[in-house]
């Protein structure tokens, strides 16, 4: 891994515990880079989708990633995602997309690529990102590492508000199923299960509101940062 003096704040936790939403905040607030690696792990996973490509044709997805680029840009203050100039920002989190990722995800020839780049961004800027396994094998030695987590049900209904916010329909059980599948196969998969670092400050936003979390995590690296 290449030695960074970078800020580096890796924030994991499970699916819809507004990881991206802190992170946005953070990044916002100290001009910090926000790297959204979830929304990477859907990218590939909308192209396997578009493109038919089966999980175990190796050979295809290492043509897929090899010829495909994700990156992010801000437009009018929101943060966008793009492969290969196609802005797939609302696409990507279809319920399509959301049922494949964390198998998508699974398969260690795309975490491999996924990983090789999210370091880069550590060498490159000071940067917030959020993901499953960023305080565990991305960023090991992250200056300040947060396991986000809120209860199941919680986490459900927050999700299928986002949905219905996005006239995306759905019913709150079929959110929950699909939580609770993204959850096992995060935690159970064979290469950089998803689990909290020995030493990263767990968050409990069950109870807070936006603020509250934000003013709590923003002491955290204020304090680790001597910001």
């Amino acid at each position: 891994m290449t030695e960074t003096t970078k800020i580096i704040v890796a924030i994991d936790g499970h699916s819809s515990c507004g990881k991206s939403t802190l992170a946005k905040q953070l990044a916002d607030n100290y001009d910090f880079l926000y790297v959204d690696t979830g929304a990477m792990y859907r990218c590939i996973t909308l192209l396997i989708q578009e493109n038919n490509i089966s999980l175990d044709d190796s050979e295809e997805i290492d043509q897929l990633l090899f010829n495909n680029k994700i990156y992010f840009k801000k437009v009018d203050k929101r943060q966008h995602t793009y492969i290969n100039g196609r802005d797939v920002t609302d696409l990507i989190r279809s319920p399509k997309v959301s049922d494949w990722v964390s198998e998508v995800a699974a398969v260690s020839s795309i975490r491999k690529k996924m990983v090789e780049q999210q370091r880069i961004y550590g060498t490159e800027d000071n940067i917030i990102m959020d993901g499953r396994d960023i305080g565990t094998v991305v960023f090991p030695n992250a200056g300040l590492k947060i396991f986000l987590t809120a209860s199941p049900e919680i986490r459900a209904q927050r999700r299928y508000k986002e949905l219905l916010e996005k006239n995306i329909q759905i019913s709150l059980e079929d959110v929950a199923k699909n939580l609770s599948k993204r959850d096992h196969i995060d935690s159970t998969r064979e290469d950089s299960p998803l689990k909290k670092a020995d030493d990263a400050v767990v968050v409990d936003n069950s109870t807070l509101t936006q603020e509250e979390q934000f003013e709590m995590v923003k002491g955290l690296i204020n304090d680790a940062f001597g910001i």
